[in-house]
């Protein structure tokens, strides 16, 4: 018996998954495309890293940095330079990795990591912690870590408001997020106008980023969370690949919709708390790197992810490279940098998507 696909609602639904699938399938990506496309991405980015460990205000040579202990440029080298570096490459890919997988997570490419209000949570969280840490003259350490716990209390609230039903929604997590900014925003202007010039100028300073001497206790916080997140968003990459297609689809080819929004949200909430605990808000990242690499090499979260973190630390260094070195020896916050690169392409991408459907 021949059974016709539009009357058959099983059939309908299969040819649907397929069609839909197929706009991963043609990307044909096979273990040596991600080896060599990841090598490549690795090697621009260690040069980025060591063009930003040559560059600064004084001039040093990296041979005499690591071969003589004792010379100045060793102690300029490793006590200023490369944890500079270091911070800016782990706070760049967290916020390009977090990023690529928030736009497929809401099905929207102007998605980034600060729309959510956590970073905002942060920020304000920070800022307290800092005035605090002013006026009672307390360790400079528990401004990170304030910055985190308001984070992820900021975190908490949006994810339980943004709930309909039981089921993390998109959109209303795009509202929600949205809502929480601009609360955010007006708690910050609120303390900000009511602490001396002092305070201000230098809260003004942080909420516009910054990678000034990280200590290595934050670096490794930063790293492990960062590459814990990494390990567990490139395990829900066909889960992602999925979602960007749709729900329905989703659901139809076996994903618990449910729970890898859980998943996603909780594990990118977290990465951003710990980005803003230590370098401020930097915008735009996780809108420009992810969306440039997508069109170069794809919609494929298997290798979207893990390239975005690549490129978000290589877009980041070099940002900070230029904000060290372009009026020096005054330096311009790096979120400057990163604005000015990113207003224009959110313009771009905002006319661009305007002519069609926000999809990924």
């Amino acid at each position: 018996m021949k059974i016709d696909p539009a009357h058959d609602p099983g059939s309908s639904i299969a040819l649907e998954s397929g069609a839909l699938t197929a706009a991963f399938a043609g990307a044909h990506l096979t273990r040596a495309r991600i080896v060599a496309t990841l090598s490549a991405l690795t090697l621009l980015t260690a040069a980025i890293l060591i063009g930003a460990c040559a560059a600064g205000t004084v001039h040093i040579s990296l041979i005499r940095a690591i071969t003589d202990p004792a010379s100045p440029d060793h102690a300029i080298l490793f006590v200023a330079r490369l944890p500079r570096v270091l911070m800016g490459a782990l706070v760049g890919g967290i916020l390009a990795i977090v990023g690529a997988a928030l736009q497929a997570l809401v099905r929207n490419p102007l998605a980034e990591g600060g729309i959510l209000g956590i970073s905002g949570g942060g920020a304000l969280g920070a800022i307290l912690a800092l005035i605090f840490t002013w006026r009672m003259s307390a360790a400079a350490e528990i401004v990170p870590l304030c910055a985190f716990a308001a984070a992820l209390g900021s975190t908490l609230l949006v994810y339980r408001l943004a709930q309909l039903h039981g089921q993390l929604e998109p959109f209303t997590l795009l509202l929600v997020g949205v809502i929480f900014n601009a609360f955010w925003g007006a708690a910050i202007m609120l303390v900000n106008s009511v602490v001396n010039f002092y305070y201000t100028h230098s809260i003004l300073f942080w909420l516009m980023g910054s990678l000034e001497s990280p200590s290595r206790g934050e670096i490794a916080m930063v790293a492990g969370i960062g590459f814990g997140g990494l390990i567990i968003l490139t395990a829900t990459a066909r889960d992602l690949n999925l979602l960007s297609l749709g729900d329905d689809a989703a659901m139809d080819l076996g994903v618990d919709v449910s729970r890898s929004r859980r998943i996603i949200f909780v594990v990118t909430s977290i990465m951003i708390g710990a980005a803003v605990s230590v370098s401020g808000i930097i915008s735009f990242v996780g809108l420009i790197v992810p969306h440039i690499l997508r069109l170069a090499l794809g919609a494929d979260h298997r290798l979207l992810l893990p390239a975005s973190m690549l490129g978000g630390a290589a877009f980041l260094v070099a940002s900070d490279m230029i904000a060290r070195t372009v009026i020096a020896p005054a330096e311009i916050p790096v979120g400057a940098i990163t604005a000015l690169c990113g207003g224009p392409f959110f313009i771009y991408m905002l006319r661009r998507e305007g002519r069609r459907s926000f999809s990924l």
